[in-house]
């Protein structure tokens, strides 16, 4: 049974995640840690938890992200993947990091790509990766049937949805990414997001005000 542990990290109140086995090999979801305090909260997770991080995956690469995608990368020695259709905005982080006060975003290069049809784990540990663009043009998610979980990065929120006046972000097709996709799941799933609270997929089918369809 996969566990999840979420941190809340920079001025943008970013979730990160870390998916972890009974084995101790672990994952992390969009690093966002920024500050030193934030880093050392995190590796005192791994540290005090046995974990092995064997990779950083990107849910999509808006600054509030990945920016500690570097650091990880680097204290760890771990490849960064991502989806290629946020590769350019991965590099133009660095170009508008400044704007938002981050004057030390460590620019970070991506290792490989990942897409729908890929899985990480295997057996009843299985993150299946569904493709979910709107917010981001190669916005992703991760979908673990035996824990009954999603993590969903900025899709869906609970009771909103990701903004989409952002380059790349197109309305139509985040509300397309979230009742074609991850309306169909059942409606126990926790949704594990990218700010904020958990929610369940019956719950925002049924009372969210931007996407509701029940």
């Amino acid at each position: 049974m996969l566990n999840v542990k979420s941190f809340s990290f920079n001025p943008f109140e970013e979730n990160t995640y870390v998916v972890s086995t009974s084995n101790g090999d672990a994952i992390i979801i969009d690093p966002g840690c920024y500050f030193p305090e934030e880093r050392e909260e995190l590796d005192a997770y791994l540290k005090e938890n046995n974990l092995k991080p064997l990779a950083i995956y990107n849910t999509h690469c808006h600054i509030d992200h990945v920016l500690g995608a570097g650091y990880v990368k680097r204290a760890h020695e771990i490849p960064l993947m991502i989806h290629k259709e946020d590769l350019q905005w991965l590099g133009a982080v660095k170009s508008y990091s400044t704007n938002y006060g981050f004057n030390d975003y460590e620019e970070v290069e991506h290792d490989g790509f990942y897409g729908e049809g890929d899985s990480i784990f295997s057996g009843e540990d299985e993150l299946e990766v569904v493709f979910l663009p709107g917010h981001s043009p190669g916005h992703t998610g991760l979908i673990n049937h035996k824990g009954r979980f999603c993590i969903v990065g900025d899709v869906l929120f609970n009771g909103s949805i990701g903004r989409t006046d952002l380059p790349g972000g197109d309305h139509d097709t985040l509300i397309s990414s979230i009742q074609d996709k991850l309306f169909k799941l059942p409606d126990d799933y926790t949704v594990y997001c990218g700010h904020g609270p958990t929610t369940t997929i019956g719950k925002e089918k049924r009372t969210n005000p931007f996407c509701a369809v029940e």
